[in-house]
């Protein structure tokens, strides 16, 4: 029997928490009646985490550990889960235990109903308000406001999504809190429901302030994405274009002036340069875009 459900889970020095959220996660899954996996990503931990982790998967078939030899960020891990995952439906979700997996039926019959993507929101989010709580309100603001599509809650773990849906959207650098903006160009149907967060009860976070800068040159990044996701050929010509035309400007004008024409003649190499360097950069965007799927948008089934 295929695997319908794999649950990856990114883990970085959690040991006091991997056993009971094996626990909790298979207690949420196993009512379903529906064939599923764990998959634990261990993120380069320093601790017993993956000796733990180890042992669950020797007693239990269902769990599959993933361990990464460094530290590589949480969508360096959640990327490999999802790559490896064998299930039509994947739940990604923290391993600190905050997120809890008895909401992960509810949001399975969201998808049921239809859409593609189904996003956690933490409605009573147990979490310093200063440190955690006021950036992570003005970031969704800003990522709405940029992205055209005003989730509530972008910093959540917990989602669920088809898998012939998040397996074709690319994730690197700290972009899997940008999920559902990356999904847009793919034409997902995606709900957001509230879910419950629990404080922390073992170790401490592995986010700060920090994050604010990484947020704010990702939301830039998925910003450029949006835009030329559709017929990037078509815009970057018309970026090109631009550029020919200040070309011939600057030729005539050197064209035209017998005195000094130095700084005519190198402004038009360059734009020259432009011309061509963003054509290129026009076929080549084609060319991923049409490899990723996110040069259209359309129905996942």
């Amino acid at each position: 029997m295929s695997v319908e459900i794999s649950a990856i889970i990114p883990i970085l020095n959690e040991e006091e928490s991997v056993a009971p959220m094996y626990d909790k996660v298979r207690e949420a899954l196993e009512p379903l009646n529906r064939k599923f996996e764990i998959i634990f990503v261990d993120d380069g931990s320093t601790d017993r985490s993956f000796e733990l982790l180890a042992q669950m998967a020797e007693r239990d078939p269902r769990v599959v550990v993933l361990k990464f030899r460094r530290n590589s960020g949480q969508t360096a891990a959640m990327t490999a889960g999802i790559e490896y995952a064998r299930g039509r439906l994947l739940v990604t979700m923290d391993g600190d235990l905050q997120n809890d997996p008895a909401d992960i039926p509810m949001m399975l019959e969201k998808i049921d109903e239809g859409n593609d993507l189904v996003i956690g929101w933490r409605m009573n989010r147990q979490d310093k308000w200063l440190s955690r709580k006021l950036p992570s309100m003005i970031a969704n603001k800003l990522i709405g406001k940029v992205t055209g599509l005003p989730v509530k809650d972008n910093g959540c773990s917990l989602k669920v999504y088809r898998a012939s849906m998040i397996k074709r959207v690319p994730l690197y650098s700290d972009m899997h809190r940008f999920i559902p903006a990356m999904t847009l160009p793919l034409g997902a149907r995606i709900a957001e429901v509230g879910v419950r967060h629990h404080a922390r009860r073992f170790g401490s976070s592995k986010y700060g302030l920090s994050r604010i800068f990484k947020v704010m040159l990702d939301l830039i990044a998925i910003k450029t994405l949006l835009l030329f996701a559709r017929q990037p050929m078509r815009r970057f010509t018309g970026l090109a274009a631009v550029s020919a035309l200040l070309t011939v400007l600057f030729l005539w004008l050197t064209l035209a002036n017998s005195g000094s024409v130095m700084v005519y003649t190198v402004n038009a190499m360059i734009l020259g340069s432009l011309t061509i360097f963003l054509l290129l950069l026009g076929a080549v965007a084609s060319l991923v875009f049409q490899r990723t799927g996110l040069h259209e948008p359309e129905w996942l089934d």
